[in-house]
């Protein structure tokens, strides 16, 4: 049995092996000298000079600052792939982060040119995935990059995207949802004080609620 499940296994493997060899196929060559935004549209004018510049000089700092990479990625179609398959195999045909795309994070968009279809995906390296979990990449597309896109700002978008990945690299970026969530000290506190009320009140007999709940169904015994 043990035989036939490491078969299974390197079997499973070599398809995945196989699969990202016919992905890496249509992901475009990094442009020489290397840079950190690439926009492979045609006439690479998805931003203005200006401000792929600006947005080059973010992506640098960052780059020289930490040992976290972003690479930003412009396409115009994701050759029939998703866009999770594409920027994945772009961040390890690239090295993004590391010959091993570990500390890797690649910002890819789609602009549904040649007939494709818009989309916009970030993909991190194993090294990012604690601090930038899948809910946390995906509320950064939703939150901060699509809303500054859908009114044709797309400098704002990608700024903000990637301020938004730099903090969460550092841990200091939050969903709305881990928001939420989070208590303050010292309404953790005045909570348990209430509990502990409440709770004497029950001892000293103002709990006969939860008592008859506790027995609904019961009949009377002599």
């Amino acid at each position: 049995m043990r035989l036939r499940n490491k078969y299974l296994f390197l079997f499973a493997f070599l398809l995945t092996q196989v699969a990202w060899s016919q992905v890496e196929k249509v992901i475009p060559s990094p442009f020489s000298p290397p840079r950190l935004y690439n926009d492979f549209t045609q006439g690479g004018q998805f931003l203005t000079g200006a401000q792929a510049s600006s947005i080059e000089k973010m992506l640098t700092a960052f780059d020289d600052s930490t040992s976290n990479q972003i690479a930003v990625v412009i396409v115009e179609t994701l050759e029939g792939y998703t866009a999770n398959e594409f920027a994945t195999a772009l961040g390890r045909k690239w090295g993004v982060g590391s010959k091993q795309f570990n500390n890797g994070i690649v910002l890819l968009i789609s602009t549904g040119g040649k007939g494709g279809d818009r989309d916009a995906y970030i993909a991190t390296g194993y090294g990012l995935e604690g601090a930038i979990p899948d809910v946390v990449a995906d509320a950064i597309v939703e939150n901060e990059l699509i809303p500054p896109f859908k009114q044709g700002n797309y400098y704002k978008g990608l700024a903000q995207a990637i301020t938004a990945l730099q903090r969460a690299a550092a841990g200091e970026y939050h969903t709305a949802r881990e928001r939420e969530i989070e208590v303050s000290p010292g309404l953790t506190i005045l909570l348990l004080i209430i509990l502990l009320l409440l709770f004497a009140k029950g001892k000293s007999g103002g709990g006969g609620m939860i008592n008859r709940r506790g027995h609904q169904g019961w009949t009377g015994g002599g």
